[in-house]
């Protein structure tokens, strides 16, 4: 996993104030590969139940992790129990990488 244990607890932390401590933060993508160089920061969040208003705190999340992390491009993909998967969702959640 290519980000320091600071970025990924930043990443914690800040997914846990704006989802709520029951949420979980996963990587997938290629930053979850060692052997590569550079890439965005691809989280996937997972949720125990729904939050009606999850996009809007997917949009603050990255803004929040952007403002701690530095300026670099951060994809956010939010799952909870009533999420139709679609093809993106299923390789996330079969590659991702607990943070």
């Amino acid at each position: 996993m290519r980000l320091t244990p600071r970025a990924r607890e930043i990443i914690r932390d800040t997914t846990r104030e704006v989802f709520g401590e029951a949420a979980r933060s996963r990587l997938f993508g290629s930053r979850v590969d060692d052997s590569q160089r550079g890439g965005d920061i691809d989280l996937l969040i997972e949720l125990p139940a729904c939050q009606p208003d999850a996009r809007q705190k997917a949009l603050a999340l990255t803004a929040r992790l952007q403002m701690k992390l530095g300026d670099q491009a951060i994809d956010v993909l939010v799952i909870d129990p009533e999420t139709p998967l679609s093809p993106i969702h299923r390789v996330a959640s079969a590659t991702a990488e607990t943070i």
